[in-house]
């Protein structure tokens, strides 16, 4: 197991929250860092604290990969009110919302850090040895990268953002901010990542870092990239001609043959369980590991716990998950209804917990385990407990053994941001709305996701997609495959976003919900239906303290 070690040696944690629009420092951190960055081996150390960034629950740790992605077509908080937790994924929330203004904080103190970075390694590399300029050099790469990644995570959420492209406009009066338009943002962030395209070496070609696991590679910024394009061709930017540039920015990728899919699906979940990077697939994933936990510095998230099955707590042995993600039924009965050959399904979806033991969610007291398998498979009984089925790629209990953390709220269980799969069906999207039709290439990318989702079986028939679809056909194949293959990754609610159906989506779940439930007495679960409002809750809103401060900014519509 090989993680990335976050050591700091210089205090360059800035407080760049926009909750005052300033900037605070230790008094003593101006001079520990000009004294640093003396040598490659410095300059890493300090990269390495951009990229902690990632780490934080504001960031990957939690917000980003869990809180801001739940109320869709797939998945739900559980419960059914939007009581503490629970405000935000069930859009709830008021501008004055801590995690969203946490999220902004957190995404604009790594900017921060990166500017700072860049601005200092550039006049100490002049003084460096000549491998130790090749090291910085791509040093700057990852930087403007990871730059690059911030904003998007920025312009996504909130869209109508600041550019900060260095340090010293954040000692500007508050006053004075402006926000710029996505397009600007946009571009900036594509700037960035060409230049690290033009960069960094392919993980399996890269001969200049002792370690490149978990950091990023041409690859890496290819997938990024794609992905980046394949937003701002969609809403709210929905720039179309961007689609072209997807299509040929994951075509480089594809090409390139430096990356595949892992021919067994579960290998994912039990690599990213246990902390084992392979970069074969996993094009970029944040890396959580510590021994312990001791307070809230620790480099560790909440994958798995929040996310993951429901289990008990074992004395000595394991530590309770709260399973707090749940699955809309609705999802599993489409896939169920999809035929049995897909393997994906039951390895992305739990009907079990684990009390003592693994237990079906609708076994009862009086039920043996075939009544219990019986009554799971039937879609009109035990409803209720229907409704508790969480995600099951992050299945502790079943995969974690390297890297165990007994704890009830935090674990060392990685997250997969961008996966090739993802870039292959982004591809094959890509193509379908540039061409305006399916390619044999689009077929292709999509098949080999699906061949590996049903076990790459000899006879392919089962799993390819049929021939002859339209445009519009094609589409709804992408979409529907993009929540088999991606199901509970932090891809539904930004793609329903980008795809311009994300209020359509809340409205016609509730309606196959309610046309599904038939338990009398009781009302299924889906609170996100009450308060979501079109044009509304497709972004969140710029926070409120900052909005107060910087007074020419414009808060999103309807907020």
């Amino acid at each position: 197991m090989k993680k990335i070690i976050y050591y700091i040696l210089i205090s360059v944690v800035c407080i760049f929250s926009f909750s005052s629009c300033t900037l605070d420092e230790e008094p003593h951190s101006e001079m520990e860092k000009k004294n640093f960055l003396n040598n490659a081996n410095e300059a890493e150390t300090v990269l390495l604290g951009v990229y902690r960034t990632m780490i934080a629950d504001a960031a990957y740790g939690w917000n980003l990969s869990i809180l801001f992605n739940l109320g869709t077509d797939i998945s739900q908080v559980e419960g059914s009110t939007s009581e503490n937790f629970r405000i935000i994924p069930t859009n709830a929330f008021p501008t004055s919302q801590a995690e969203i203004q946490n999220t902004w904080a957190t995404l604009y103190n790594g900017i921060y850090n990166a500017n700072d970075f860049l601005e200092r390694i550039s006049v100490k590399m002049d003084s460096y040895s000549n491998t130790d300029k090749q090291l910085a050099t791509i040093y700057i790469a990852e930087a403007r990268a990871l730059r690059a990644l911030f904003y998007f995570e920025l312009v996504r959420h909130y869209n109508r953002i600041p550019l900060m492209t260095n340090t010293q406009m954040s000692y500007q009066d508050p006053k004075t901010f402006k926000q710029a338009e996505p397009e600007e943002v946009y571009k900036f962030i594509e700037k960035d990542l060409l230049y690290a395209r033009d960069i960094l070496p392919y993980a399996i070609d890269d001969t200049y870092r002792s370690s490149n696991d978990y950091r990023l590679s041409k690859g890496a910024i290819l997938g990024l990239l794609t992905k980046v394009y394949a937003t701002w061709a969609g809403e709210p930017v929905k720039d179309v001609s961007k689609w072209e540039l997807a299509a040929t920015t994951a075509r480089i990728l594809i090409q390139s043959g430096k990356h595949s899919l892992l021919p067994n699906y579960e290998k994912l979940w039990e690599n990213t369980c246990n902390g084992l990077w392979d970069p074969t697939e996993s094009l970029i994933e944040i890396s959580f590991y510590s021994p312990t936990v001791s307070g809230n510095s620790d480099p560790v998230g909440r994958i798995g716990k929040w996310n993951g099955v429901k289990t008990t707590a074992i004395a000595g042995e394991r530590g309770s998950c709260a399973g707090n993600v749940k699955v809309i039924h609705t999802f599993v009965l489409d896939w169920r209804n999809a035929g049995d050959g897909d393997i994906r399904r039951d390895l992305s979806i739990a009907n079990y917990k684990y009390d003592d033991n693994k237990v079906l969610w609708v076994k009862s007291a009086s039920d043996t385990d075939l009544t219990a398998e019986n009554k799971d498979k039937n879609k009109d009984q035990a409803q209720k407990n229907k409704q508790n089925y969480t995600p099951a790629k992050w299945d502790i209990e079943k995969y974690a053994i390297a890297n165990k953390l007994i704890n009830n709220d935090k674990s060392n269980v990685n997250w997969y941001f961008l996966r090739y799969a993802d870039v292959l069906l982004l591809y094959a999207e890509a193509l379908n709305e540039w061409k305006h039709g399916p390619t044999d290439e689009a077929y292709e990318a999509v098949n080999l996701v699906r061949r590996r989702g049903y076990g790459n079986p000899n006879n392919t028939s089962i799993c390819d997609l049929p021939t002859g679809l339209d445009e519009e056909e094609f589409r709804k194949v992408i979409r529907k495959e993009r929540a088999y293959e991606l199901a509970f990754e932090g891809h539904r609610r930004l793609d329903l976003v980008r795809w311009g159906i994300y209020y359509e989506t809340v409205q016609n779940t509730y309606n196959a919900l309610n046309n599904w439930w038939t338990t009398e007495n009781e009302k299924f679960n889906y609170h996100v239906y009450v308060n979501t409002v079109k044009g509304k809750h497709e972004l969140f809103p710029i926070p409120q303290r900052t909005m107060d401060l910087c007074t020419q900014y414009k808060q999103n519509p309807k907020w």
